[in-house]
């Protein structure tokens, strides 16, 4: 059952303290809406020179460019713009309840019929736990349907029409440490997604 009718529960003054929520954002009614682990930067630009190593002579593919790599924790999809402080509040509370830092390992890449993907090895599992609390939030909240199946931690690399079928090895990097959580407004362009970054908070766990 959505509980929309009971948000006026969340806390008045997490709601005051994001007064300028999606300010950035285009002044529509809805907003495309993600929640996802934002990569070292450090770590990302070691993964984009395994990117460029492994795909940038392949034709027929886009490779996804390191402002845009991300780990997805939860997709919402299209949201309206007045959920934007609840859904912010809802992955604040899961983020800075992590106990322990995250430590995810490159494992391999695979493809689905649209994309290709780096798959993360999570042998701690925080990071899984940390998936379950926003998307068990964000559902208690209804905003957020759970999907079937196990949470799979990776990173889109990839992108194309049909399927290369590519068998890249394993990026020779060091694990990846996300250190914090956003809340990302997603717009589809003829070039492609473009992200925006409408709330982010540290992990409990890097403290």
């Amino acid at each position: 059952i959505s509980c929309i009718g009971c948000l006026r529960r969340v806390d008045t003054k997490l709601t005051r303290s994001l007064p300028a929520l999606g300010s950035s954002l285009p002044g529509d009614a809805s907003h495309r809406l993600f929640v996802a682990l934002r990569l070292p930067p450090s770590w990302a630009a070691a993964l984009a020179v395994w990117q460029d190593g492994a795909f940038g002579a392949v034709a027929g593919v886009r490779i996804v460019p390191p402002e845009q790599l991300h780990i997805t924790l939860a997709f919402l999809g299209e949201r309206p713009a007045g959920e934007l402080p609840l859904i912010a509040g809802a992955v604040r509370e899961a983020a800075t309840a992590v106990v322990g830092p995250l430590r995810l390992t490159p494992a391999r890449y695979c493809e689905t019929r649209s994309v290709g993907l780096l798959v993360l090895d999570d042998k701690a599992g925080a990071a899984a736990a940390l998936a379950g609390a926003v998307q068990g939030r964000l559902a208690s909240l209804g905003v957020y349907r759970q999907e079937r199946g196990s949470w799979l931690p990776h990173v889109t690399v990839l992108r194309f029409r049909a399927r290369p079928e590519l068998r890249p090895g394993v990026p020779p990097i060091g694990p990846c440490l996300p250190s914090d959580a956003a809340l990302y407004h997603s717009s589809l362009r003829s070039g492609g997604a473009q992200y925006v970054i409408v709330d982010s908070v540290a992990l409990g766990g890097t403290h």
